[in-house]
């Protein structure tokens, strides 16, 4: 059945007007009216509902059920991604998100090649969020990823955070997975360095301010694999997999 998000809130036996971009997709799909599809806002749970009318430019569809489904991780992780080059930040998200994590970070480190300003970084955000609400719509999950603001990492990595840091570095002598075995499920943020890795500077003041230094084997990983990677290995012992 196909799913749509729609950022309203949703009750059964309403009659929503589904968004342009949603309408559009209806008749991509050359969806019929009558035929089922699934909304869900974020808020949790999913909406069964029918398409009541397709037009030209738009479509509607009545709620007819609501389902309590939940797709999420047992436990909360964030990506804290350090900008890449190119287009790899989209699959980056796309992929944590398939793999259920529940908050996006971009940093903003010392060997980052992609420099953002003010209003590049307000159109990525915007596009990131397409990507996030797309993401959620293909693997399931009725509740959106949070999406931070870029920021840099210094600055990010001396303030608080709520939940533990783990820093993923070949110079650790633990790894993640041994440690992941010894530990309960817990919420965690992975920090991720840019192409060439974080400067041995960054790491110092990560493990000053309380980060975590495991590793994740003997190969040294890209920056698009190695939180995917994580991401698995932490589902693989926690649940959720």
């Amino acid at each position: 059945m196909p799913r749509f998000y729609v950022s309203q809130p949703l009750t059964v036996g309403q009659l929503v007007d589904l968004p342009e971009a949603v309408a559009h997709h209806v008749q991509v799909l050359r969806l019929a009216q009558g035929e089922p599809v699934t909304l869900f806002n974020g808020d949790g749970g999913e909406y069964t509902a029918r398409l009541s009318a397709i037009a030209r430019r738009g479509a509607s569809a009545e709620i007819t059920a609501h389902s309590a489904r939940e797709a999420e991780l047992p436990f909360a992780v964030t990506l804290a991604q350090a900008l890449p080059e190119g287009s790899k930040m989209d699959w980056i998200i796309e992929k944590a998100i398939e793999l259920g994590v529940s908050g996006v970070q971009p940093l903003a480190a010392q060997r980052c090649v992609v420099k953002l300003s003010a209003e590049r970084a307000e159109k990525k955000l915007e596009h990131w969020r397409g990507i996030i609400v797309a993401a959620a719509e293909q693997s399931g999950r009725n509740r959106l990823a949070r999406l931070a603001p870029p920021q840099d990492y210094k600055n990010w990595i001396s303030q608080q955070e709520p939940q533990r840091r783990i820093i993923l570095t070949p110079r650790a002598e633990q790894s993640l997975a041994d440690w992941a075995r010894q530990e309960p499920p817990q919420a965690v943020t992975l920090v991720i360095g840019p192409e060439g890795g974080l400067s041995e500077q960054e790491e110092e003041l990560a493990l000053r301010h309380g980060a975590l230094p495991l590793a994740m084997g003997p190969r040294i990983l890209r920056t698009e694999t190695a939180g995917l990677a994580a991401l698995a290995m932490l589902a693989a012992a926690w649940g959720g997999m």
